[in-house]
């Protein structure tokens, strides 16, 4: 089993949760999770980063909008923990907004990205987290998270006109 009664999971569980493969796979491990409340996990972030190359080669910078995408990843384990549904029984999470976003410094190859979200409210397949990325202790990115579960057999949303 590659889940712990504390809620850790290693890579083979988080893939049980995430379609996302390398290189765009972002949450390495989870290190704690209360379901319906909040999850913790960790990025190693290293120089083989398909993204360094191009991305400033003479100063490397984790993208920002990737560490935006980590924290979204790691919200969606919660999101599946929180309901009980599972890739398994074909519900897909999709990010779905984005607001207060704040980027306080750049992330460097050999940072470990501490990653934190929060339940703010999970309603019919519509999801809120509070969630921030840190290195060291300190800050370096938050933003509040929406996504949208789709839930096989659930009915579609029809708009109004």
């Amino acid at each position: 089993m590659s889940e712990t009664d504390d809620g850790c999971m290693d890579i083979h569980e988080i893939m049980r949760y995430l379609p996302h493969r390398h290189p765009f796979l972002l949450v390495d491990r989870v290190t704690s999770i209360e379901p319906g409340k909040t999850i913790r996990g960790i990025k190693n972030v290293t120089v083989n980063e398909p993204y360094f190359p191009g991305h400033f080669p003479d100063f490397p910078v984790m993208p920002a909008v990737l560490v935006i995408e980590a924290l979204a990843q790691l919200a969606s384990i919660l999101a599946y923990k929180a309901t009980g549904h599972t890739p398994d029984d074909g519900t897909i999470i999709f990010f779905a907004g984005i607001d207060d976003a704040r980027f306080r410094r750049q992330v460097r190859p050999g940072d470990q990205l501490l990653l934190e979200a929060e339940v703010q409210k999970l309603v019919r397949g519509i999801g809120k987290f509070a969630a921030r990325a840190k290195v060291d202790g300190e800050i370096v990115a938050e933003a509040n998270l929406l996504a949208a579960m789709r839930i096989p057999g659930a009915a579609p949303k029809v708009r109004q006109q």
